[in-house]
């Protein structure tokens, strides 16, 4: 397995615009950040973990070629609006997006051009897939498991590809879906910022399920310019806990 963190920023980004403070202006490009997004090749399968509107441009150095799968967490603009940007990617057929229903009620109505039955010559070409936060399904032969977590009072979905995790927008994990993250290879898992978050997960809120779930490793992804420089951050963890940066490739 393959995992390309295509960006690893809040909704903000970073920089953010308009801010001068240390991070924004620092010159260690692991410190600029898009917004969040992974890149899973499995089983000659590729799998986007949220499409937000830094899309084309996390994709334009990466190899050209078929999108299986994209499996969106939740419904806020900075993990869904790079939708429009497929269009390209339509040449290798349909573009499958997973979401729970309500998620992809948002989607429709945000983007009805996008669905119908009489389709303007280049609209994206999306196949919506309502999932079941309960009940694991496949793409091509990869099985993918919907894992619930908490954005604040928002139930949204984080997803487990065979021994690899993805939990973005964290605020709470529900005590029943720590079964299903097991035997972890790799766990990637948000944390804003140092500062305690109404609907995000503190750097130490992080820590602390990392450690309960002991993946061999993990990744911390989604920061805003408010936890850190890189350079500062990365020497206070733990050797197994690891802040992903733009761009970073790991293979399991």
């Amino acid at each position: 397995m393959k995992i390309t963190f295509l960006g690893t920023g809040t909704s903000t980004g970073v920089p953010e615009t308009g801010c001068t403070c240390p991070v924004c202006t620092s010159t260690d490009p692991r410190d600029s950040r898009l917004r969040t997004s992974l890149l899973v090749e499995i089983n000659h399968t590729r799998i986007l973990l949220d499409c937000g509107p830094d899309f084309r441009q996390q994709m334009s150095h990466i190899p050209f070629g078929k999108i299986d799968g994209i499996l969106l967490s939740h419904e806020h603009y900075d993990h869904v609006s790079g939708i429009d940007d497929l269009r390209p990617f339509c040449r290798f057929g349909d573009i499958n997006i997973y979401a729970e229903s309500n998620v992809a009620t948002a989607i429709r109505t945000r983007i009805p051009y996008c669905f119908g039955e009489s389709l303007y010559p280049g609209v994206p070409r999306i196949i919506m897939n309502e999932i079941d936060i309960n009940t694991p399904f496949l793409i091509n032969n990869t099985e993918i498991t919907p894992i619930r977590v908490l954005h604040g009072k928002l139930p949204i979905a984080g997803y487990r590809i065979g021994n690899m995790a993805y939990l973005t927008d964290v605020s709470i994990i529900p005590e029943s879906e720590y079964a299903k993250l097991q035997n972890l290879d790799l766990l990637v898992i948000s944390a804003l910022r140092q500062e305690k978050h109404p609907s995000h997960q503190s750097l130490d809120e992080a820590l602390t399920n990392a450690q309960r779930i002991k993946a061999h490793q993990t990744y911390l992804i989604h920061f805003s310019h408010h936890l850190g420089l890189h350079a500062d951050i990365t020497p206070t963890l733990p050797p197994n806990i690891h802040l992903s940066y733009d761009n970073l490739t790991l293979t399991i």
